[in-house]
């Protein structure tokens, strides 16, 4: 029984199927000396010209109107009859292969060297030892109709994909196949990526995915992630949060400080959390007006100790200069650290007569060291 379906081709047996084929081909035989027929007298109608060419003036039709005229009258295409008239012009009579179709004549005419063309047909491809239309199209670089090689099947897709509607859904099933994507390079990989997260929602949905992955955000260069840091931090709140628990590592916070200006926001920061502070409790707490004149009077105690220490502190030092000769350096010094007390008696003398406690611009930076 295995030997009876092993000696079968579809239905019949293989006796039979060689009795099928051999007169198959001599009706392929028939039809293509009947093609090279409509072409060398579709070539005797309209004969090819050279490239750059004119018809005659007086011609009455256009090599187009001729050929759709003899297409009408014998009931074929006029691209049946347009092809069958160029593959004739392509090969000769001397040179067309018995037992090899008009199909593989016509795709091998693409062949644009002549010499090239005619040794072609004469050698068949092996191991088979014959052409066929696939065979053919192979040679001269075109798609074939059954893909066998990568290449040919990657061709393929790409023919098949060539809708955008048709590759976006191509693209997404074969994205969902991790054996696929493992194979795909990574420079490929980054251009994929790219383009799918070009819109933004996409975008924004993946990247906290890529974030919490500390692999990839070891990899990323340092300054690519402080501009990812930036970008992020752009809301207020947001960046309230970070910087809150960054300034919570020792590390970070020591670094942080070594930057002057750095430390000197955060000091603005502490001495207008402490005004607002002080602002909201005077105007919402009804102790405040006693708080208050607490205040005062210890503001006036302590401005009074600052002026004795400070007193006290130069009649301890100035007599210890005696006899000492101090460079031009340490005289600078001293000259304008007096200057910062002139002024600062100045603006306590101000603000004791008038109640003022503002400083100018040139005060404040002279104050500052600037």
């Amino acid at each position: 029984m295995a030997q009876e379906i092993a000696e079968k081709v579809g239905c019949v047996s293989a006796s039979r199927y060689e009795e099928i084929v051999a007169e198959l081909r001599k009706l392929v035989e028939t039809t293509t000396r009947a093609q090279f027929t409509i072409g060398d007298y579709a070539l005797e109608i309209e004969p090819m010209r050279q490239p750059g060419g004119s018809a005659p003036a007086d011609e009455l039709f256009s090599v187009e109107k001729s050929l759709v005229r003899v297409a009408d009258d014998i009931g074929l295409s006029y691209s049946q009859v347009k092809r069958a008239r160029w593959t004739a012009s392509r090969w000769p009579q001397e040179r067309r292969q018995r037992g090899v179709s008009h199909t593989v004549h016509e795709i091998l005419a693409g062949i644009a060297d002549e010499q090239e063309r005619f040794e072609t047909i004469l050698n068949p491809p092996q191991p088979r030892g014959k052409w066929t239309p696939d065979e053919a199209k192979r040679r001269v670089g075109r798609q074939v109709e059954r893909p066998v090689t990568p290449e040919e099947k990657v061709r393929a897709i790409h023919t098949l994909a060539a809708s955008e509607e048709v590759a976006a859904k191509v693209t997404g099933d074969l994205l969902r196949r991790p054996e696929v994507m493992a194979q795909v390079e990574p420079k490929d990989k980054v251009r994929a990526v790219e383009e799918l997260t070009r819109d933004d929602q996409v975008a924004a949905a993946v990247a906290p995915s890529f974030l919490r992955r500390p692999e990839v955000v070891a990899r990323v260069a340092p300054a690519e992630k402080v501009k990812v840091v930036e970008e992020l931090t752009r809301d207020d709140h947001v960046a309230a949060e970070v910087t809150t628990g960054l300034l919570r590592r020792p590390d970070v916070a020591a670094r942080a400080m070594a930057d002057d200006t750095a430390r000197h926001q955060v000091n603005h920061a502490q001495v207008e959390r402490g005004r607002q502070a002080r602002e909201h409790f005077e105007q919402t707490n009804p102790v405040a007006p006693a708080i208050r004149q607490i205040d005062r009077t210890v503001e006036f105690l302590d401005l009074v100790t600052a002026c004795h220490a400070f007193v006290a502190a130069a009649g301890r030092v100035v007599p210890g200069l005696r006899d000492r000769q101090l460079s031009d350096d340490e005289k600078a010094v001293i000259r304008e650290n007096c200057a910062r007390v002139k002024a600062t008696l100045d603006w306590v003398e101000t603000a004791v007569d008038t109640g003022k406690v503002d400083m100018d611009g040139e005060l404040a930076r002279l104050l500052q060291g600037e």
